[in-house]
């Protein structure tokens, strides 16, 4: 089994002077000692033991390096594990925190895609849980508030590339079969076309199943496009935006139909943490989301599990509630609170604490669309981009950037405000001074000199 000790190395006998260790980035060496302090490549060992064999093949990557290399996805901005490899690779800061010398090879892409389909999800969602119990030992997470969002991703697979699920016959194909059982319809290239513009069209995915990817479906993402998807639902802490639960479905799945298990996730997550001081006793308490997730079904059963919904309701106009009692009374009870003061305040939230972490995985985090198939493993995929999430909000709490680029815009800040206090400071001293003319000589006046004087200054921004 690969393990850190392996790759705390002896450094050798003789050596070049080339091959002297670079002084590394401050942003990795400060997340490389939070790391170390909470023994994290030890709990990875310990929990990913069983897929590894004690005496067989080539040493193997170890579990530990294997979620830093994941990490690093985050932090770089890196979509694909092949650019993870590459940027490893080239990088000498990257390399003193994975603890490889310059001398030795990087894991490659093959390596780390193979590492994540053996390592099963169940252990990816353990690290994700070792993170959250870290920002609850720092009084990150409240855990009584929770917020509910979710977004698509683009999977890797080609609309192009989806046949039917009867004839497992293309798109091409199937025009092809179309236009020959229609009259006065021919079957080239530019005859389908014209036919497939004509005719009304809908790509069902009771009908259509990409051969490369079955789990992904047909879907209409944010941007307008439609394309075969996933979709990541995550549930954040309404105190300080910390990602307490992450679930993943098929593209076209409701909001309506997942909201439950993703809530049920966030209470298993804070039921596990109440014996950090900061974790409210009664866990979760309240449901804020967006209109998608209002229906009577999803309302009630907010009400049924003593949970205090705060959910956008959509104009629907005059309602009909025969026979639904309890649907009536749940809705009316979600309508009133988000009209009150404190409902208006917690919905107006959601877009620093909810859609500011989509920002952070699935914008400037790189991964906008993904690269690996199956629901699986996009699932594992997306729970490592929601830790390495929560560890940049525990980074900001500690040393105030959460990423590399962060850290390195605040050191020029700093030095571009030093710069400005001593322009100020040459401007203030080159100024002519506010005793000037007779008065100076007037005896009456003490001269204060100008190292002394704390009359009026300009105030440096």
């Amino acid at each position: 089994m690969g393990t850190r000790k392996h790759r705390e190395r002896q450094e050798s006998l003789w050596y070049r002077a080339e091959l002297a260790e670079a002084p590394g980035h401050p942003f990795y060496r400060k997340l490389d000692q939070v790391l170390v302090k909470a023994e994290f490549d030890n709990f990875c060992e310990e929990q990913c033991r069983p897929f590894y064999a004690d005496k067989a093949g080539r040493p193997s990557l170890a579990p530990g390096v294997y979620f830093r290399l994941m990490l690093i996805g985050f932090f770089e901005g890196l979509d694909s594990e092949r650019g993870i490899a590459w940027r490893t690779a080239d990088s000498l800061s990257l390399r003193q925190f994975l603890s490889y010398g310059m001398d030795e090879a990087t894991p490659d892409h093959v390596t780390i895609s193979r590492t994540r389909r053996l390592i099963d999800a169940g252990i990816h969602q353990r690290v994700f849980a070792w993170v959250l119990e870290q920002l609850a030992r720092k009084g990150l997470i409240k855990g009584k508030t929770i917020g509910v969002d979710s977004t698509t991703l683009e999977a890797n697979a080609a609309m192009k590339s989806i046949v039917r699920r009867d004839t497992q016959e293309g798109y091409t194909g199937y025009l092809k079969r179309l236009a020959e059982a229609a009259e006065g319809e021919t079957t080239d290239a530019a005859g389908l076309v014209r036919m497939d513009r004509k005719r009304a069209k809908t790509m069902s995915n009771q009908e259509w199943i990409s051969p490369a990817d079955p789990e992904a479906e047909i879907t209409r993402l944010k941007d307008g496009r439609t394309a075969l998807a996933y979709k990541a639902e995550q549930a954040v802490d309404m105190e300080s935006g910390a990602i307490l639960a992450v679930t993943t479905h098929a593209g076209a799945a409701a909001d309506t139909e997942t909201l439950s298990q993703t809530v049920c996730e966030a209470g298993v997550a804070v039921s596990e943490l109440l014996d950090q001081p900061a974790i409210d006793a009664a866990g979760v308490q309240e449901v804020i989301a967006d209109k998608g997730y209002h229906s009577n079904a999803t309302v009630r059963q907010m009400s049924d599990w003593k949970l205090r919904s705060y959910i956008a309701e959509p104009q629907r106009g005059h309602r009909k509630w025969k026979s639904k009692a309890a649907e009536q009374a749940a809705v009316y009870a979600n309508r009133r609170r988000i009209q009150r003061e404190r409902g208006k305040r917690l919905l107006a939230q959601r877009g620093e604490k909810i859609e500011r972490n989509f920002a952070h995985q699935f914008d400037s985090g790189g991964m906008d669309r993904l690269y690996v198939r199956g629901r699986e493993n996009v699932h594992k995929r997306l729970l490592l981009q929601a830790a390495a999430c929560n560890l940049a909000l525990l980074m900001r709490s500690l040393y105030g950037t959460g990423k590399p680029r962060a850290a390195n815009d605040r050191k020029i800040n700093r030095i571009l405000a030093v710069l400005q206090f001593m322009r100020a400071l040459s401007t203030f001293y080159q100024s002519p001074s506010p005793l000037s003319g007779p008065e100076l000589y007037d005896s009456n006046i003490l001269v204060v000199p100008p190292l002394c004087y704390s009359g009026p200054q300009k105030r440096v921004v």
